[in-house]
């Protein structure tokens, strides 16, 4: 064989390997949970179905901009955990496909009725309600009495201690705004926000970076789901975990099929295997304890209680659609986050 024939076959191989390398079946995954349990899902489905996963970590907030942002030449398939609001408002704006999934018999009632008010483009994968955490040591340290209602965080006492992630860029923050509003109606809700700015240290992107701050004792209170507090406690930090006296918002944590994802046929494997008990067990080994969708899901005793939690009638629907949440960040902008601190 002449040597421009080695090169001919050397090169039709290369391209041979090439073309099998693209063909193979791979995930786009965008992950809105923490870095750890986004890293079990995404290496538990490669090794439960040899589909190569590509996994990119954001908060929801940030996540739901990039959808946007991709909406003409969309690069993901698979939306998977962040708290539910931005998912209602992908499907309402057609960023997210409608998918029925067979497993959808083995989910709890609050999973389905979230995916039944966005048509069927979403749906719930876990539930956690919203609260705070406060350090210890350091709330010993500065002589400060032991916060128990949402109220007790606007005390003069408390300026320079509290942190929460920005509206914009976090869900659960998000979440935060949405229940005050609820809890104590739109004028008064705003006029708490408002209190609650002047004890700021720090609006942080991530949503469960508050608590972590105060697991490190960078600050004293963080205003997070209860879940996240809950996983800092058992790390060894000192946190105390409060389930706030005047009553709470919660998150459904969705996902959702990215509308235009190029590998759909995977997605939809993913999104099956997702909603199995096996995947959502991994939730306890990457210590997180939210409440899973699945009825056969194991569930940690470590885990807030639901049932003895204070919860809100939380409106998804409105909350979690197009107009009311550019409405209320726009007003938490232009009200709340140019006051003096």
């Amino acid at each position: 064989m002449t040597r421009t024939n080695l090169m001919l076959c050397a090169s039709l191989a290369a391209l041979g390997f090439a073309a099998s390398a693209a063909n193979a079946d791979k995930l786009t995954l965008y992950c809105s949970a923490e870095e750890e349990w986004c890293q079990a899902m995404a290496r538990g489905f490669e090794d439960a179905t040899g589909i190569d996963v590509n996994m990119t970590r954001k908060s929801s907030g940030e996540t739901f901009a990039q959808l946007r942002a991709e909406a003409s030449n969309p690069k993901g398939d698979v939306w998977w955990g962040g708290t539910g609001d931005p998912h209602l408002q992908a499907a309402e704006e057609g960023l997210s496909q409608e998918y029925i999934s067979p497993m959808r018999d083995q989910l709890h009632p609050w999973a389905i009725a979230q995916a039944e008010s966005a048509g069927n483009k979403t749906i719930g994968i876990y539930s956690g309600a919203l609260g705070y955490g406060y350090n210890n040591d350091l709330l010993a340290a500065n002589n400060l009495p032991e916060p128990a209602c949402w109220k007790d965080l606007l005390k003069p006492e408390y300026k320079g201690h509290v942190q929460m992630a920005n509206p914009n860029s976090s869900g659960t923050a998000y979440t935060t705004l949405a229940s005050m509003v609820q809890l104590f109606g739109e004028d008064e809700g705003f006029e708490f926000m408002k209190g609650l700015h002047a004890n700021i240290n720090q609006y942080t992107k991530s949503g469960s970076a508050p608590i972590k701050a105060a697991g490190r004792g960078e600050t004293t209170i963080g205003i997070v789901f209860m879940h996240d507090a809950v996983a800092q406690a058992v790390a060894g930090f000192p946190v105390t975990v409060v389930a706030p006296c005047e009553g709470t918002g919660y998150e459904i944590g969705s996902m959702s099929i990215i509308e235009g994802a190029r590998n759909l046929e995977e997605a939809q494997k993913f999104y099956d295997w997702a909603l199995s008990a096996e995947a959502q067990n991994l939730a306890l080994e990457a210590n997180s304890y939210q409440l899973m969708s699945n009825v056969n899901a194991q569930s940690s005793d470590k885990a807030p209680d639901m049932s003895k939690i204070k919860l809100i009638d939380y409106d998804f629907v409105k909350y979690g659609s197009s107009d009311e949440r550019k409405r209320l960040l726009q007003k938490w902008d232009e009200e709340v986050s140019v006051l003096p601190q």
